[in-house]
């Protein structure tokens, strides 16, 4: 049995869960931090981007985002890539792109999350959630054919991570420093 999964639907549901969520939280702290509310807006964009750039083909079809495929009949074997470092030019056409892609993906993670949970303080914290999140999306992939999970996309999401970390750190570093000279 083939199942197709639209981009548009996937943010729809996506959708609804982040304001079933986000009123949940509403509800439990009876108010609502419009301003905290507006930074977390950065998270939903890394995840719509994200969704998009994963789970959905880069061609479009009739001037559509592809629909992402799940066949029942294909699911098994998964298309596992558990070598790290191998010459991604033998596995992928757009290697360059890949890397590049997979990188520069994740470095709004790496930038959003410390800026909007508070328990993400450190360099360390952000990058081991990072790599959970990728782990995530690289497990999730497992059953729709013609995708394929890759030890490669977490290193190279993980560098992005890392990346948007130490920007992220670095600029609230340079403000303290500021700040502490201006006292």
């Amino acid at each position: 049995m083939l199942i197709l999964v639209l981009y548009r639907e996937l943010m729809l549901v996506v959708t609804i869960l982040w304001i079933l969520v986000r009123g949940i939280c509403a509800f439990k702290n009876k108010h609502i931090d419009w301003k905290y509310e507006f930074k977390l807006l950065s998270v939903y964009i890394c995840i719509a981007v994200i969704n998009r750039f994963v789970y959905f083909p880069m061609r479009r079809v009739y001037g559509q985002i592809g629909a992402l495929a799940l066949d029942t009949t294909r699911v098994y074997p998964f298309w596992v890539n558990l070598v790290p470092i191998i010459p991604l030019a033998e596995v992928y056409d757009g290697w360059i792109i890949n890397i590049i892609g997979n990188i520069i993906m994740f470095i709004p993670v790496g930038i959003c999350w410390p800026w909007c949970f508070r328990k993400l303080d450190t360099f360390k914290k952000v990058v081991i959630a990072g790599i959970g999140y990728t782990l995530i999306i690289e497990i999730s992939q497992l059953p729709f054919y013609g995708r394929c999970s890759d030890i490669n996309d977490i290193l190279l999401n993980a560098i992005g991570v890392a990346i948007g970390a130490a920007i992220f750190f670095g600029i609230k570093r340079i403000k303290n420093n500021k700040t502490s000279i201006l006292k």
